[in-house]
This record gives structure tokens, sequence and C-alpha cells, in this order.
């Protein structure tokens, strides 16, 4: 393990070892918070289903038994209606419980990665969505998931700004587009290890909870990242200025000269997050209630797969082709997708798995993308509150997007695809977005 400099605000070099190490325990630990993302969609319908029955707001078996019914009476069809519009609703407040919570601990982890260090930001953040997902096996009530989900998702926040700011600053600027890739790809291969198991031992409402046991499985590579992992050269070298500048702190990115440069990266940042979760959170809905949860597998495995290979190009991509153009393209094509899926398709199509595998791989690019480009925007002493706060004001939005959902069901129905339709219209905001966006390919980082 590399040392500190003896001399503050001097950086020091890492040896190849100790980058790999770097490399690797984030890789995993955004790999964990991709698992974290499918448990999130996997879990979310058949949970509520189930808490809703154990606190009595629906009859959970004749809920199953109406679902499976081709012809039903009209009072039959009513009492389905109603039911499935109060589970749509928890299963938007579940996605809502991550997406606040994941905007949460960003901002919450990000500025602890600024301050104490992005190794113990990180660590604290894999520790935290392990320990608060083991709690959620023990819900016994739609709220008590609800909360305690919130709680597990700050750190699913906390572990992206820490862990693209340290790997970012621990790789030259050649190897970045490399190393962005990789990390981009983590969160979907994330997701689809989730998914394949799921499809091995599938999620119902009578069987969910192991789910929970899997996402605490991350537990002892927060404790082996807080002692093993070196600490960033680059942050390590600012400690010096910001002793000698004790004013500087998170509310920089929120004044001159930083704030247009927030406002741009959470304007692309946000993009993606809401067109993503416009698209995948309706999607895995609406194939279980069109098929089975063995198609909501499919659909979320399809997505994942080809997203991992989407994110690890993206960032090569993003090299050749150019920062801003990538962008653009990739926006319009995951728009056009998108709104041909929700408006033309059913899940039980033949093509249906084939175009989410077409969306997975382009949308992925984005997340091959990010990891490149938002570091770009910041200087070191704040890099990990600006990626933080950029990546997670998304999320806030599309919470706010889904919550809205949610208290729509009854309007839409429990119409899953008209939701999908109106959400995945957000890709319009980065196509517009962009053209206003300054272009970093020629920048390396800033300190």
């Amino acid at each position: 393990m590399s040392s500190p400099s003896p001399v503050l605000g001097t950086p020091t070099l890492l040896s190849l070892r100790d980058r790999v190490l770097i490399l690797t325990v984030a890789f995993l630990g955004w790999l964990g918070a991709g698992v974290h993302m499918a448990i999130t969609q996997q879990t979310g319908r058949a949970a509520s289903i189930d808490l809703l029955g154990r606190t009595g707001e629906i009859d959970a078996p004749q809920f199953a038994a109406l679902s499976k019914q081709p012809n039903l009476s009209l009072t039959d069809a009513a009492q389905l209606k109603e039911w499935e519009v109060s589970v749509g609703r928890w299963f938007a407040w579940n996605q809502c419980a991550f997406l606040f919570g994941a905007a949460a601990g960003g901002l919450l982890f990000g500025w602890l990665g600024d301050r104490i260090g992005r190794v113990k930001g990180m660590s604290l953040s894999i520790l935290t969505y392990s320990t608060f997902s083991a709690t959620v096996y023990f819900a016994e009530a739609p709220e008590q998931f609800v909360g305690l989900w919130f709680l597990a998702c700050l750190g699913v926040g906390g572990m992206w700004p820490n862990g693209v700011a340290l790997v970012a600053e621990a790789w030259s600027h050649l190897s970045r587009p490399v190393t962005a890739g990789i990390i981009g790809t983590a969160a979907n291969i994330g997701i689809f290890l989730l998914a394949t198991l799921a499809k091995q031992v599938p999620i119902t409402p009578d069987d969910w909870r192991w789910v929970m046991l899997v996402g605490a499985a991350p537990l002892m590579l927060g404790l082996f990242s807080l002692v093993i992992v070196p600490e960033s050269p680059r942050w390590l070298a600012t400690q010096g200025k910001q002793h000698a500048n004790t004013s500087a702190s998170s509310g920089h990115i929120f004044r001159p000269p930083l704030l247009w440069v927030t406002l741009v990266g959470i304007v692309l940042a946000t993009t993606p997050v809401i067109g993503g979760w416009g698209t995948a959170n309706w999607m895995t809905p609406w194939a279980e209630k069109a098929g089975s949860p063995a198609l909501r597998a499919d659909v979320l495995q399809t997505r994942a797969l080809t997203g991992i290979v989407g994110s690890l190009l993206g960032g090569w991509i993003a090299s050749v082709v150019g920062r801003r153009l990538t962008y653009f393209l990739v926006s319009v094509v995951s728009l056009l997708i998108a709104q041909y899926m929700f408006r033309f398709l059913v899940p039980t199509d033949e093509l249906f798995l084939f175009w989410v595998g077409v969306l997975g791989f382009v949308s992925g690019i984005y997340f091959g993308w990010l990891p490149l480009c938002l570091p770009e925007l910041f200087p070191t002493r704040v890099r990990s509150t600006g990626a933080g706060v950029s990546f997670n004001f998304g999320r806030i939005a599309t919470a706010m997007t889904l919550f809205a959902s949610g208290a729509l069901m009854g309007y839409f129905g429990g119409d899953y695809a008209r939701i999908g339709q109106i959400t995945s219209l957000f890709f319009l905001f980065g196509i517009v977005a962009i053209l206003f966006a300054p272009d970093t390919s020629k920048k390396q980082l800033d300190d």
C-alpha cells in the first residue's frame, strides 16, 4: 500500500498493484450497488403484494387467483383493478425510496469523500447499503420496507461519486476511457447477476426476503476497503490547500465559478437516470403483469447483459466520436426505441426482448460516458461532491416523477405502458442540453 506524502500538499505515486486494487474494489462496490438497483425492480412488486396482504389492505391469495383468470365478472374486475392500483402505487413508492435514498446518499457521502477521503466515503457507503439491506428482511408492512430501503440506498448513492472520483484520480489520463468503461459495466453486471439468480429462484410474494440477504453480502468488502485500499494521492495533496483555506466546502459547487459547471453536470447526469428509470422501471412490472416472474427476470437480464457491453464501450466511444456527439446520438436513439416499444409492442411479443437488448446497449453507453466525463468538470477539492450532486440530482427528479406516476396509477388504470411513454420522453432533455455543454474531450483532470 502506498503511504501519504511526508510533505502535505505533495501528491504521491501509486504502484500498479495499488491502482488495480482501487479499481477492483470500486468495481465490486458499484457491482453491489447494481445488485440493489435490481433488487428494487425485481422485488418491489412482489414485496408490495405480500406486505399489503399482511396489513389487510388486499387479499393476496385472491389477488393472485384473479390475476390468472382470463374472464372476470364486473365485480371481480373492479376489485382486481383496485388492488392492482394499490400494488402499483406501492411499487412506485418503493422506487422512490431507492431514488431519494440514493440521491441523499450521493450528497452525504460525496461530501464525506471530499472531507475525510475517497476511500472512507466509499467504504462507509458499502457498509451502509449492506447493513440496511439485511434489516429489510424483517419488514412486516409496506411503510417499513420503504423506510428501511431508503436507508440502505443512502449507501448506493454514496458509492458512485467516491468510487468514480477515486478511480479517476488513481489512473492516468490515457487509461481513463478504459477504467471509466470498466466502472460503468459494474452496475449492469450486478443487475444481470441478480436477474440470473432470480430466474433460478423466482422472486414471488411468498418468497422475496432471501434477496435482501444477497444485498447484504458485500459487508465484508466494505470492511476490507476501509482497512486495505490506499487513498487517492490527488485528494491527499489537496489537504494542505484545504488547511490553508478552511472556508473551502461543498457549497463551492453552487457558487461561481463552479455554479455553471454544476448545473451542466446535473442536466447531463439527470437525463440518463430519468430516461433509464422511465423505461426499465416500468418494463419489469409490465412484463410481470403480462407474463410471469420469469419474463420479468428475462427483461432485466437482457437489458443488463447488453448494457454491460454498452457501458464497457461508452468511455472508448466518447473518446473516439467525441463527448458531445456521443451523448446526443445516444439520447436520440434511446428516445426512439423507448417510444416504439411502449407504443407498439407488448412484453409477450416475439421481438420484445430483442428491443429490450438494443435499448440496454444504447442507453448503457451513458454509464461509460458519465464516469469519464463528470470528473473532468470538477477540481479535485470538490470532485466527489460535484460528481455526487450531478449524478444524484437526477434521482431526485426521477423520484418525483415516479411519485407522481404512483399517484396517477388510478388514472392510468395500472397501465404501465402509458406511464412508460411519458417518462421516456425525458431523453429529450439530453438532446437539447448537450448542445449547450462544454466539450471536455481534450481536458485532463484539474487539481
